[in-house]
């Protein structure tokens, strides 16, 4: 996951650090005179540079004026609910089941992002994650394999199992993922989620 745009962020950086050291200068007995005295306030302003850093990546980087132009990748944490529709039909009728109502879960940070599925059967957790797409007029997209985990009263008819999804990311109208899955089982689908909060689910709750 690209999580910075290169060229953007060394400007930034430096302009920056240069803001810092000149406002710390200013505000010392040297005034704006760039001398001994100057360098001098280098070590405060690698401090604060460095303070600020760590804010970006831990709170800032979310903010939406930094959407796009900045950071690459949109903030997906929280809890979203749709539902999954599994391509498998009846071998005798040749009906496929009813849409599984979900609960897609996802955890982000600066530098990783995790996701978590949950129904009302089982559960499905993420081995990696990852989001691609960022650069260019390319729709983003969050991509993850994952381990499934069937309550034990149904593992007779469900078996643990582990699969793939790519869902796009679209932000409007409406905040949506969407896309397909596949499964070592030889069963594929579709799955559509809408964000619902902010607050990520620890359970199936619908």
């Amino acid at each position: 996951m690209k999580n910075i745009r290169k060229e953007a962020a060394t400007w930034i950086g430096l302009g920056s650090f240069v803001s810092i050291w000149l406002l710390l200068v200013f505000l010392s007995d040297s005034h704006m005179h760039l001398g001994l005295e100057a360098l001098k306030r280098f070590p405060e302003a690698v401090v604060l540079y460095s303070a600020a850093h760590l804010y970006f990546t831990a709170r800032a980087w979310r903010w939406r004026a930094f959407q796009g132009w900045l950071v690459p990748f949109p903030d997906l944490q929280g809890t979203w609910a749709g539902t999954i529709q599994s391509t498998w039909s009846d071998g005798t009728t040749q009906l496929a089941p009813a849409p599984i109502p979900v609960l897609l879960v996802i955890r982000q940070t600066f530098s990783s992002i995790s996701c978590v599925l949950y129904s009302k059967e089982s559960t499905s957790s993420s081995g990696a994650a990852q989001m691609t797409g960022e650069e260019g007029p390319n729709q983003p997209q969050l991509s993850f394999i994952y381990s499934n985990q069937p309550r034990p009263t149904v593992r007779d008819r469900s078996e643990i199992h582990d699969g793939a999804t790519i869902l796009r990311v679209a932000m409007r109208p409406k905040r949506m993922l969407e896309g397909k899955y596949w499964t070592d089982r030889k069963t594929t689908g579709e799955i559509q989620v809408l964000f619902k909060s902010r607050k990520p689910a620890e359970r199936f709750s619908m």
